[in-house]
């Protein structure tokens, strides 16, 4: 479906963006990854699916590397036609006892990083009137909780920049949404899982546990994989006209 295409995705070497990545791999996409860690697993696991990969390792908190990043995809495939904005980090604290430096950090991964990236790929994929912005916000992008200022502002910040673009876009072959997803057994969760298993001297299994039913009436966690499938729907024909969106998937998180 998506032959001859090439999505760059940020924050892809682990978590959801990697699902991601591999998702649209299947379906015959380039793929330029992005992030920090070991880099050559999971370059060689979207590889071997079939496609040209390639890797930029920009801090998404730095608008100048950025910018050589979506440089880079250009000069290596030609353009950026699927942007896939999932870089992001957390911090918790309580308002009060939040270090400014974090909340500047959060807000520039999670929220201005999605603003330079598509500023740099619109033109192109205005240029060939077809693209696809996808934004990776999260359940705190439609609902807060405690402890979590930064990021839940970022989130939100996050979803409503989405709608401005599905807007500016609105008549042409480009579409934007977010996807916000619940509990992912990300290694970003999995440090919160550890935490509380920790603070309460409970076993891994049982902290998931609990983790879960404060928030997911599911009781299961989202996949990366199960995001990568909704990544390649709004890539999708069917999706044409699926514009704005900050589609949930999160176990019934915020119908409560």
């Amino acid at each position: 479906m998506l032959k001859g295409k090439t999505a760059l995705v940020t924050g892809s070497t682990s978590g959801i963006g990697l699902g991601i990545a591999k998702a649209l791999a299947r379906q015959g996409a380039n793929i330029v990854l992005n992030g920090f860690g070991d880099v050559n697993g999971p370059r060689a696991e979207v590889e071997a699916l079939g496609v040209k990969v390639g890797y930029h390792g920009a801090d998404m908190s730095k608008p100048a590397e950025i910018e050589a990043m979506m440089k880079y995809a250009a000069q290596t495939f030609g353009r950026t036609d699927i942007l896939v904005n999932n870089a992001g980090i957390q911090h918790v604290a309580p308002v009060e006892d939040f270090p400014p430096e974090k909340w500047d950090a959060i807000l520039a991964i999670n929220l201005t990083s999605a603003f330079h990236t598509s500023r740099l790929a619109l033109p192109a994929m205005k240029a060939a009137n077809w693209g696809r912005i996808i934004n990776v916000a999260s359940v705190h992008g439609l609902v807060a909780s405690a402890q979590k200022s930064a990021y839940v502002a970022a989130k939100h910040g996050l979803v409503g920049f989405t709608k401005v673009t599905a807007l500016e876009t609105a008549t042409t072959g480009i579409t934007c949404n977010a996807i916000c997803p619940g509990w992912v057994l990300t290694p970003l969760v999995q440090k919160q899982v550890d935490a509380k298993a920790a603070a309460q001297g409970i076993g891994n299994e049982e902290a998931k546990k609990q983790l879960l039913a404060e928030k997911e009436p599911s009781l299961q966690f989202t996949t990366p994989e199960e995001l990568g499938a909704l990544a390649v729907f709004f890539c999708s024909e069917a999706a044409n006209n699926v514009r704005g969106v900050a589609w949930n998937m999160d176990g019934g998180w915020a119908a409560q």
